[in-house]
């Protein structure tokens, strides 16, 4: 047996033998690139479990997801954006006006299908000397690995060959900027994108010729308060740099799935309508635990185990709970409780020899003489 198929039917054992894997998109892998430390959510997204579904059953759901009406309002956007053959579109990427574009026809069988048909319009529209527009193309990219299906929004190529990333958003841009979180989270969604466009170029051009993977990707949004599109390209060079390193860094998932005991599974036991998990919480909370986690606050907006996770960070004491800098700067103390001892205690050679023991000791000095300034201050 291949260390492929291997690997598929173990994770497969880990999801549970009647649940479809949910597929691990964009979204997802520039959280995890985020966060390369987090064994849990690598293994978990890997797999293709439902996380929020877990969460549920762990008794601590996150906030996740969309409205209906923000999902309808985004779909009936990026339909205008695409409208007359993607006229719009063409306008915002600077093409001359009524220059006209390819649109190949990428539907096929099955992912592996569409993968295929996207590999090979790419080709032709490489060579093809003219604007050729991709309508969500499905790219792929080897994470610790496990094969992960991508689908931008859509992907240029112009007539000198080169390849654009498209990125339709229903956050407004208004008067000429937007909000600079969303298009944070927007840039590092695009580098996952570019990062697999590059990863496809090298095979190609040795049919297609040399190809250029823009590193400027065009984000369409509403202007101002109206429906109509507007653009601006966004230089994703460093989120693309940060996801490459962070993505190689990333402990290879069979080497998670080998450490687990004996019988771990995270299959939630969906009942006969397909919608309710039947697990018991504790059972399945042990199966959660047997994965080492890496809980900061930035999973609260990227993870839907963020809570749970929360709950246990704070239940140990962690540091990790308080962010990932102000654990870097505590060095080897790793709970709360051993910070709290060490800038209370009276052990002077224990702070010559941790200089964070002494910066601790030093701020809990001066906050007691600040308070007692004050104390005296009111009286």
């Amino acid at each position: 047996m291949s260390t492929t198929h291997y690997l598929r039917e173990r994770l497969a054992e880990l999801r549970g033998p009647a649940t479809s894997p949910r597929p691990l998109d964009a979204r997802a892998l520039a959280a995890l690139a985020a966060n390369p430390g987090c064994r849990r959510r690598a293994l978990l997204d890997a797999a293709g479990i439902d996380k929020g579904a877990v969460a549920q059953v762990l008794g601590a759901p996150a906030p996740f997801g969309q409205s209906q009406f923000a999902f309808a309002r985004g779909h009936a956007f990026e339909a205008r954006v695409k409208a007359e053959e993607c006229a719009e579109l063409l306008r915002l990427l600077g093409a001359p006006e009524d220059s006209g574009a390819l649109l190949p026809d990428l539907s096929a069988a099955g992912p592996e299908g569409r993968t295929a048909r996207t590999r090979l319009a790419l080709a032709e529209a490489t060579s093809a000397g003219c604007w050729t527009l991709l309508d969500h193309p499905l790219l792929t990219l080897d994470v610790a690995g496990s094969t992960a299906y991508l689908e931008p929004d859509a992907v240029a190529v112009a007539p000198d060959g080169s390849w654009t990333v498209v990125e339709v958003k229903s956050f407004p841009i208004l008067d000429g900027s937007a909000d600079s979180v969303k298009v944070g989270a927007a840039a590092r969604q695009a580098a996952v994108y570019v990062l697999a466009l590059e990863r496809l170029a090298g095979p190609l051009e040795e049919t297609a010729g040399p190809v250029r993977v823009s590193h400027d990707v065009l984000l369409v949004c509403p202007k101002d308060f109206s429906n109509l599109p507007t653009a601006q390209f966004v230089d994703v060079r460093k989120q693309l740099s940060v996801t490459r390193r962070q993505l190689t860094r990333l402990t290879r998932i069979e080497e998670i799935a080998a450490e687990l005991p004996d019988g771990t599974t995270f299959d939630l036991r969906w009942s006969e309508d397909g919608r309710t998990p039947t697990r018991p919480a504790p059972e399945l909370a042990a199966a959660v635990e047997a994965v080492p986690a890496a809980y900061s606050p930035e999973c609260l907006a990227a993870c839907e185990l963020s809570l749970h996770c929360r709950d246990r960070s704070r239940a140990c004491g962690s540091v990790e709970s308080l962010g990932r800098g102000l654990r870097g700067e505590l060095g080897t103390l790793t709970t709360v409780e051993a910070v709290l001892s060490a800038a209370l205690g009276t052990d002077a050679a224990g702070a010559e020899a941790d200089p964070a023991v002494a910066a601790l000791r030093r701020a809990a000095v001066l906050r007691a003489e600040a308070l007692t300034a004050g104390g005296a201050a009111c009286h």
